[in-house]
């Protein structure tokens, strides 16, 4: 081996084990320790936070579902493509406040919730007509889920009041008591609808 060899060979070396040793470190041991912690310490939220009825997976409490039936809680509407809360395409519409696309979404939402509830002349609350930065949100404001209140007791039979004591059992608080709003999540509000007798 000629002296340039041995001396590249010296020079490279520690790189390569470098590399070696934190794509082992890294890419392996880190993420198995992460993963296996999670597993142990938090398994519902590790598992993907999966809600259940009868024993089957209905869907998770992270990403959310589409409701169009007036029996029912609409969640925020959903800008993934090419289905609504597409987990693997998750993303906002990219439409700006001027732009007529949104505007003319905006006036379709309004004119969906009018139809479904012509009785209803309080003002929509903007997180039922705008999609999120994700697409994928889970969870209303108390506003929206109150302004459906009615529609939903109505089509089902129950009293208003029914419904929004069930809107209050669900409202999720601020987080440590002073990040974002207080919020209700609209899949774990359905099921708690049809589990009522």
């Amino acid at each position: 081996m000629s002296t340039s060899r041995i001396s590249a060979f010296t020079t490279l070396r520690p790189a390569l084990v470098l590399f070696l040793l934190l794509t082992v470190l890294t890419g392996l041991l880190y993420p198995l320790l992460v993963t296996g912690l999670a597993q142990l310490l938090f398994p519902h939220q590790a598992a993907g936070s999966v809600l259940t009825r009868d024993g089957h997976a209905v869907g998770s409490r992270l990403i959310g579902q589409s409701f169009s039936d007036p029996r029912y809680f609409w969640s925020r509407p959903s800008a993934t493509t090419p289905q609504p809360y597409n987990g693997t395409a998750s993303t906002g519409s990219n439409l700006g406040p001027l732009n007529p696309a949104l505007l003319d979404a905006v006036r379709t939402r309004i004119a969906a919730l009018h139809a479904a509830d012509p009785d209803n002349h309080s003002p929509v609350p903007v997180d039922l007509v705008t999609a999120s930065g994700s697409g994928l949100d889970p969870e209303v404001s108390v506003a929206a889920a109150s302004y459906q209140a009615a529609r939903v007791a109505r089509a089902r039979g129950l009293a208003p009041e029914r419904v929004q004591a069930l809107i209050a059992q669900h409202t999720e608080g601020r987080l440590l008591g002073v990040l974002g709003e207080p919020r209700v999540n609209v899949l774990e509000l359905n099921l708690a609808l049809d589990a009522l007798k």
